[in-house]
């Protein structure tokens, strides 16, 4: 599968549009990352817990988008972006979505 953020993919010509897809992810970090984290706040710097779970989520966030096109008949997608939106205090939803498409190579 073909996963870009562009418009069009060098080579490739779109035959078919398949319609909007995208994959969603709902984390949350345990009591024990959060206390962490929080303790890291106090003296700034990257707080790695954090960066690892956002990670993943995205990861797993395309992992899901790309099954759902495949569900569609599609083998690429194009135009993928991410979204993002803190739910209470502990919950992080990551969206990715785009166009799902079936490619071919430009003769």
């Amino acid at each position: 599968m073909i996963v870009v953020t562009t418009e069009d993919v060098a080579g490739q010509r779109v035959l078919e549009t398949k319609g909007h897809v995208f994959g969603l992810v709902v984390r949350s970090r345990g009591l024990g990352g959060n206390i962490l984290a929080g303790l890291r706040t106090i003296f700034g710097g990257e707080i790695h817990e954090y960066t690892e779970m956002v990670e993943d989520a995205r990861r797993q966030a395309i992992d899901r988008m790309v099954q759902n096109a495949a569900a569609m008949g599609a083998n690429g997608v194009l135009r993928m972006m991410f979204d993002s939106t803190e739910m209470g205090q502990s919950m992080t939803e990551i969206v990715a979505y785009g166009t799902a498409v079936v490619l071919a190579p430009t003769p």
